[in-house]
């Protein structure tokens, strides 16, 4: 079987929604160009997540339909370049918008809309509405079927974030992203990828984009080989920080053979014992009272 291409657009925005999709458009055809299977950008591309230091106001009214003829354009180019495409946007959303992403497959179909659901409501994303669940879908790519799934930037310090993806079945979980990627984010990336045995994929802008730098990367999860002493480093793909395409080959044969033998992921745990994952009220003092905030 030969290796999964994923693309990685790190690139930065444009001033204008037509502006992002024509870009975006560009950007896509020259991963196609270098053989992609996925294309994939960075966090709220239809307006380069720029809702920071503006008025609430100006920036909801820039939220757009999942049927958009932006979104819809992505749709028909994966078709037309036999490539699935992961598009981010700002989506219009009953009361308040949503931070979501739309992947479609090689043949334009949409399989599903994910909208973030650990927004950041500390910050100026507490005007967002949050999503209410997470995805997995089979993803029909040139290079064959892949269980894909996806979270959104804040949802990788979640540890149950990548852990539901996993037990519904993700082999691959996409991930834009728009804030610095230094060594804590890319180690949670990398425990991520480790403990649910499943290769992580994140996209982030260049470092020409306020508050980002760079570092887009793909962890493959696979720790141990036969016949190799220790681990191995899971990181196939680390960027630098200026714009570009970087493309990652990850060998899903090798991750399908590692999730049969290994112990990590849903072999060991004891769910019974998890109670108070759930339950609504913890012993624990230090939530902050705008974390609470609900739309």
């Amino acid at each position: 079987m030969k290796k999964l291409k994923i693309a990685l657009l790190q690139i930065s925005p444009c001033k204008t929604l037509k502006e992002n999709l024509e870009k975006g458009i560009r950007y896509c055809t020259k991963a196609a160009e270098c053989g992609a299977d996925i294309a994939l950008f960075p966090e709220m591309w239809s307006n380069g997540y720029n809702i920071y230091d503006r008025p609430v106001s100006e920036w909801v009214e820039e939220a757009i339909s999942a049927d958009s003829d932006f979104v819809n354009a992505f749709g028909s180019l994966a078709e037309k370049l036999h490539m699935a495409i992961g598009i981010t946007f700002l989506e219009k959303y009953e009361n308040a918008p949503r931070n979501s992403l739309a992947l479609f497959d090689r043949f334009g179909k949409r399989k599903f809309i994910y909208a973030k659901v650990h927004t950041c409501d500390f910050d100026v994303e507490r005007n967002l509405t949050p999503g209410d669940d997470f995805y997995v879908t089979t993803l029909d790519t040139a290079c064959g079927e892949v269980e894909a799934g996806a979270m959104i930037c804040f949802d990788r310090e979640f540890p149950e974030s990548a852990r539901i993806l996993m037990l519904k079945g993700a082999e691959l979980i996409l991930v834009p992203n728009a804030c610095p990627m230094e060594i804590n984010r890319l180690s949670q990336l990398r425990a991520r990828a480790f403990e649910n045995m499943t290769a992580i994929a994140t996209c982030n802008y260049p470092g020409d984009v306020p508050d980002c730098n760079g570092g887009s990367s793909v962890f493959d999860g696979v720790a141990y080989l036969p016949g190799l002493a220790g681990s191995r480093d899971t990181c196939i793909l680390k960027a630098d920080g200026n714009e570009g395409i970087y493309v990652a080959e990850l060998d899903l044969e090798q991750l399908r053979d590692y999730r049969e033998r290994e112990v990590h992921g849903n072999a060991c745990r004891h769910p019974e014992k998890y109670g108070l994952l759930t339950e609504d009220k913890v012993c624990y003092p230090f939530v902050r009272e705008d974390c609470r905030k609900t739309v």
